[in-house]
């Protein structure tokens, strides 16, 4: 096996589409992923993974259904199994997620956002 360094700003250059995570790397069975959000995206919870959300760039709010959150660049939020939640970006942002391999974006819902096969880049 080959070990290689990546460059998050190169990765992002090589997609410009909304809500459809990339793959950038693996370990212990967890994804290291890059989207991009812009607008919302759908109320929805994991029953099974916690999921880390990190702002590389711009800003976003992380709706639950007691409060907001709002997260800005090098801010990061872990929401834990079982808890709903909705991003919501008013402007494009630039997001690393780190959650098992297993994951799917929408979690219990499926909509024309669920993206079951996502992309290495």
């Amino acid at each position: 096996m080959s070990i290689e360094k990546g460059n998050i700003k190169d990765k992002l250059q090589k997609f410009s589409d909304h809500w459809n995570p990339k793959i950038i790397g693996e370990l212990n069975g967890q994804h290291v992923k890059l989207s991009k959000f812009k607008g919302e995206f759908i109320w929805h919870k994991h029953d099974n993974e916690d999921e880390l959300f990190l702002v590389i760039s711009g800003s976003f709010v992380m709706e639950l259904r007691d409060k907001n959150i709002e997260l800005k660049e090098g801010d990061f939020i872990i929401i834990p199994k079982g808890t709903e939640h909705r991003p919501v970006a008013a402007e494009e942002v630039h997001v690393l997620l780190f959650e098992p391999a297993n994951t799917v974006n929408t979690g219990d819902q499926t909509s024309d956002l669920t993206k079951q096969e996502l992309e290495k880049i």
